[in-house]
């Protein structure tokens, strides 16, 4: 309780007098908490070009490569909000530097995996790891600074976020096509281990005051993720398998856990990590199906598309992260400028209805790919151009509508909801690429351009969201 309300710092930049008194380096603060949690963007990143080579060295068919994405998300997705709730209260900085010590830890073990399932258990535990540093960060930032410091320094954060995310396709793949994917990993490490070494010098424990804390659902964490790794075990198992007893048996027994997980936190009711009163607002409903719709269709494209250019297109692993460039270069430097100005103009629900036909005309242009002869110029680049420019419409209004629509109380966990959503949204996605990864093993091109129609859909259902559910009043504080 004596971390929830610190006492004023004589010298809020940091130094020695600063740190005797308890108070961050603000310097250190923002390098250590934009290093930590840049590196679940960046592996992610990483391995979406360096999943074919993994694929190769293992052995693995479609169904391993579903895996080495989906062992990671899984464990973020299903922890991310206890990992946010551990912070407050066991400590901020406790968490986000064990968090760090995993991560590192986990990348070492991939790095060296002398197995399939070794690099399994490493993926994993890199997921566990983001969830635990991914939420604590921003929740760091926000006790280091105040007023108008806290703004700039969360814009910062966000903006070095957006740069690794979009450097990382592109050194990944140098890395892969140079020294090999386990490198991949391995230069992870030295970043993440100095976002450690900073994180203990600068950064001042915190913990939210007791009635502010978010509740250590355990219970509510464990049923959630038993049941998402029963349904994905069905889903990637059942292109390959078919609808045998087993696949039948995961899936029913995924339900039944997910189910047992909503009876559990009506049960709890504020004390659930996710309270589901705040699904009685249209508004945030509305704003959570969007999320789903829209992040499914996005996590399908940025594990699929490069795969494709590598696989059946013959690009080398650097070349499919130059390709992919523009994506998050449009989405970096157009989302702030589109999500704020645009927005204030036309208003939050039009937005997030144009932003998201947007995207799904960019699906469109994607179905019109050729399964022989294509040039990235003219198939690839605008399509990606497209859906990069809708995207970068929905993500700033979407997170301050998610906020607004939950009221004060509720925005921390309305947000780490959201945050969660769509997380999971890409591991459902991830877990139906089989249908193209098996169904169109003659030409994953077609395959990819059949894909689009799904992505185009569930856009379009994003859209549909937002203009039949969102109120455009609860949302104009945003």
């Amino acid at each position: 309780m004596s971390n929830a309300l610190p006492m004023p710092c004589p010298d809020r930049r940091g130094g020695r007098d600063a740190q005797d008194a308890g108070c961050p380096d603000q310097r250190g603060t923002l390098v250590a908490t934009i290093l930590g949690s840049s590196l679940a963007f960046v592996v992610g990143s990483i391995i979406n070009v360096a999943l074919p080579a993994m694929q190769d060295e293992f052995g693995t068919g479609a169904t391993g490569a579903q895996w080495i994405v989906n062992a990671y998300l899984l464990p973020l997705g299903a922890l991310v909000l206890i990992g946010g709730a551990a912070g407050d209260h066991y400590g901020r900085k406790r968490v986000f530097e064990a968090g760090l010590v995993v991560f590192t830890a986990a990348c070492l073990l991939c790095a060296v995996a002398w197995s399939f399932p070794v690099l399994m258990i490493g993926r994993a535990l890199e997921g566990i790891g983001a969830a635990m540093v991914a939420p604590t960060s921003l929740a760091i930032i926000a006790d280091g600074f105040t007023g108008r410091a806290r703004g700039q320094a969360i814009g910062t954060w966000a903006a070095a976020g957006a740069a690794a995310g979009a450097a990382a396709p592109l050194v990944g793949g140098l890395i892969v096509d140079v020294a090999g994917w386990r490198w991949a990993f391995a230069a992870v490490m030295p970043l993440s281990l100095y976002a450690l070494w900073v994180a203990r010098r600068s950064v001042r424990e915190s913990r939210a005051a007791r009635d502010d804390r978010a509740p250590l659902d355990w219970l509510g964490a464990g049923l959630i993720g038993a049941g998402l790794l029963a349904l994905i075990w069905a889903l990637i198992a059942l292109p390959e398998r078919g609808a045998t007893p087993a696949v039948m048996a995961a899936g029913a027994c995924g339900v039944v856990l997910v189910a047992a997980f909503l009876a559990v936190e009506y049960r709890k009711g504020d004390a659930a990590m996710t309270p589901l009163r705040l699904f009685g607002s249209a508004t945030f409903s509305g704003l959570s199906l969007l999320t789903l719709f829209l992040y499914m269709a996005l996590g399908g494209l940025l594990v699929l598309l490069p795969y494709v250019l590598i696989r059946d297109l013959g690009y080398g692993a650097t070349a499919a992260g130059a390709a992919i460039l523009p994506f998050p270069l449009i989405l970096g430097l157009l989302s702030r400028a589109v999500g704020g100005v645009v927005t204030d103009r036309v208003g939050t629900r039009r937005i997030l209805t144009v932003g998201s036909l947007l995207v799904g005309c960019g699906f469109l242009l994607f179905t019109r790919v050729p399964a022989e002869d294509v040039n990235y110029w003219r198939d690839i680049l605008p399509a990606l151009s497209v859906l990069a420019l809708g995207m970068a419409a929905c993500v700033a209004p979407l997170t301050s509508a998610v906020l607004a629509s939950a009221g004060d109380r509720y925005s921390g966990v309305a947000s780490g909801v959201n945050n969660a959503i769509s997380r999971i949204a890409g591991l459902i996605a991830t877990a139906l690429l089989g249908v193209v990864l098996i169904g169109s093993a003659d030409s994953l091109t077609a395959g990819f351009a059949a894909a689009a129609w799904a992505g185009a859909a569930l856009s379009a259902a994003s859209a549909l969201s937002a203009w039949m559910l969102v109120d455009p009043e609860t949302v104009a504080a945003s």
